[in-house]
């Protein structure tokens, strides 16, 4: 049996306002004024909900579910079979090189982590103060020049240039740079960054943990060295991400992890200790039992975005970011978080702060009151946020809310995501919302308990 036939139904069907199919759709929540709601799950940008397709497939492999790589028997072949088959759908929907390595990890972080283990002595990386903390924090054993945030795209090829053109010229460098932003959905020059690197002899990782559940990418068309994902964002569950790109670096580096799979001999030497040979595959950042059904899950998102169409997916997309930024422009207290101004192309991650609301507060009144799911606080890009703010970028902050009380001025923003799942409803109740929190106020009493702000009881 191949993996091919344990998948389940590859047709890609909508519902009528043409969001894929995903888990949670139908599950309603208790509203704290009485009754309950269809929840509007829109914080896509921290973890979509899974794909019905993809649950469909990893239900029809799970009776089949066996050890990789080094079973003899017909479960464990099969297994391996699909594992390293996922690997090779994960390189096509990357359009990666031939040559390229696909190396899988827990998540965006987990692979810019292993990125940063493997940098070759002496490695100068340049990374803009805007990204993720999982691209921003990893470079701690490399020389590391923190760049401002650019205020264009343009700005940001420039800034960028600048900087490289000061480096050593005859050491390792690398880029590392967003595809899209996590804060305001702003798309990055990535393809003039990536030429900007190379012109100056460096080299370009991009984190996609944004773009690629929004967009297409191609590792070939923008030209960088890595890309890195999470399938969390991809609309697959389980805790499994990717590292995809150039194999020289990994290949040279020791193993990430020590351990079963990532050594290809083991010997004793007649001193006592013992030799290892590691593998120069991708097996030799995979160390320990990998994650095969989250390998799997991946593999099946990325079937069921390809053959759902980008072009539809996008044009969809911006249709619900249009909805989103029309309805917050008629409120005066809302303003909306941006880089590159109201005309930068973006995918449906927004980020905005309202006037005499603490973004704690508003954040808990939509979820209490109209079972809307949002996030709120400094979304793990501090740097940006305060930027973007205008606050000292010395105050203190964290991922989540900080402890103030409703009324009390936040440091922080709301943050509205959505995707490929996404029904036209809920960006219009959102929106209902929105206007109707700043016309009427709050209908229930809210207090803060352990740095949140909740309804009082």
């Amino acid at each position: 049996m191949s993996a091919s036939i344990v998948a389940a139904d590859q047709t890609v069907c909508r519902d009528i306002s043409g969001a894929l199919p995903v888990l949670g759709r139908d599950v309603t929540v208790p509203l704290v004024t009485g009754g309950e709601v269809t929840y509007a799950a829109l914080d896509y940008a921290a973890s979509a909900p899974a794909l019905q397709r993809v649950w469909d497939d990893v239900a029809a492999y799970a009776p089949y579910y066996g050890s990789v790589h080094r079973g003899a028997g017909y479960l464990s072949q099969l297994s391996t079979d699909l594992f390293e088959n996922s690997r090779a759908t994960v390189a096509e929907f990357l359009d990666c090189r031939a040559d390229d390595q696909v190396v899988f990890t827990r998540s965006t972080t987990d692979s810019l982590n292993l990125l940063a283990a493997a940098l070759p002595a002496d490695c100068q990386v340049f990374v803009f103060e805007t990204e993720h903390h999982a691209a921003l924090l990893p470079w701690r054993d490399a020389r590391v020049t923190y760049l401002n945030a650019p205020r264009t795209p343009g700005e940001a090829v420039a800034t960028l240039e600048r900087a490289l053109s000061h480096r050593d010229p005859h050491g390792p460098a690398l880029v590392c740079v967003t595809g899209a932003s996590n804060v305001t959905g702003e798309l990055w020059p990535v393809r003039e960054l990536a030429a900007a690197s190379h012109a100056h002899g460096a080299r370009i990782v991009l984190d996609a943990a944004q773009l690629a559940p929004h967009h297409p990418v191609s590792v070939r068309d923008l030209d960088v060295d890595w890309v890195a994902f999470s399938g969390h964002k991809l609309y697959a569950p389980f805790g499994s991400g990717v590292l995809a790109g150039r194999s020289d670096w990994l290949r040279e580096a020791e193993p990430y992890l020590a351990g079963g799979g990532a050594s290809r001999k083991v010997s004793r030497r007649t001193d006592g200790g013992v030799d290892v040979e590691w593998h120069e595959s991708a097996a030799r950042h995979e160390a320990g039992s990998p994650n095969v059904i989250g390998v799997y899950s991946i593999a099946s998102a990325c079937k069921a975005l390809s053959e759902a169409g980008f072009d539809t997916l996008v044009a969809r997309e911006q249709h619900l970011i249009e909805t989103v930024r029309a309805g917050l422009a008629e409120v005066p207290e809302v303003r909306v978080l941006s880089l590159f101004g109201d005309d930068a192309p973006r995918v449906g991650v927004i980020s905005f702060v309202v006037e005499g609301w603490n973004s704690s507060h508003f954040a808990a009144a939509l979820s209490a009151e109209y079972g809307i799911g949002v996030r709120d606080g400094l979304f793990c890009a501090h740097p940006l946020v305060r930027t973007l703010l205008g606050s000292d970028p010395e105050t203190q902050g964290e991922c989540g809310a900080p402890e103030a009380a409703p009324g009390e001025k936040s440091l922080n923003a709301i943050r509205v995501s959505f995707g490929a799942g996404t029904p036209d409803e809920h960006v219009e109740r959102f929106v209902r919302a929105v206007k109707e929190l700043v016309r009427d106020g709050a209908k229930w009493n809210y207090r803060t308990q352990d740095g949140r702000c909740v309804p009082a009881v």
